[in-house]
């Protein structure tokens, strides 16, 4: 279970601080997807997003993969669960362009505004969850954290309901929302009304029972 947790203070590193830190990180890897460090203090690496999405994503027709939703000059689709992208970065790349850069990778036209980057621990049999600030450096998080994904991992979703900027919507997206609401809304409707029918069943059951005449 995903535990909600405040974003931790940034500790700021010196250059051979990081050197230490990359040759310690690089002694680690098992995957091969290691670090490196530039003379201009600046390092390069990887990291791996997990893509939880419970809406669609708006793409070019032609690039559509998955379970549509609608079309028309673009579509609607629900991305696999469980997708994982691995994206080389450096250390001055931040949240809101990693945000940008996974978009662009698989092709979505929707605005980076309406989606957001947590990071993932495990601690003490527990799952924490924080949503990065759009200002974070993720590289920096993987390199404090270490190689391994059980003590850090990268996800990508929606901003909550709460939070969501339905501005950045276009008019056709809201309107697909709308459409895939109803149809849920009816669904659960009906799954409400075959329990109570049952219920009703039961008790009119139980009644003729109690009340025979006699």
């Amino acid at each position: 279970q995903d535990v909600q947790k405040e974003s931790e203070p940034h500790v700021y590193l010196s250059k051979e601080e990081v050197k230490e830190k990359i040759q310690s990180y690089n002694s680690s890897v098992t995957d091969k997807l290691k670090m490196t460090l530039n003379a201009n203090g600046i390092y390069t690496g990887f990291i791996k997003v997990q893509m939880e999405l419970c809406r669609p994503i708006t793409v070019q027709s032609s690039q559509s993969q998955g379970r549509c939703a609608h079309s028309n000059n673009e579509t609607a689709f629900y991305l696999p669960d469980g997708c994982v992208n691995t994206l080389h970065i450096s250390s001055t790349n931040t949240v809101r362009e990693v945000i940008e850069a996974l978009l662009k990778k698989f092709f979505v036209a929707d605005n980076p505004a309406k989606f957001a980057l947590y990071k993932r621990c495990h601690k003490e049999d527990q799952v924490y969850t924080c949503k990065l600030s759009d200002r974070e450096h993720p590289l920096y998080l993987r390199l404090v954290a270490g190689p391994r994904t059980e003590m850090l991992s990268f996800v990508l979703r929606e901003h909550e309901t709460g939070e969501v900027m339905w501005e950045a919507f276009t008019i056709p997206e809201l309107q697909n929302f709308l459409r895939i609401l109803d149809k849920e809304e009816n669904e659960q409707l009906q799954i409400l009304k075959k329990r109570y029918g049952a219920y009703r069943d039961k008790l009119e059951e139980a009644l003729s029972g109690v009340w025979k005449p006699g």
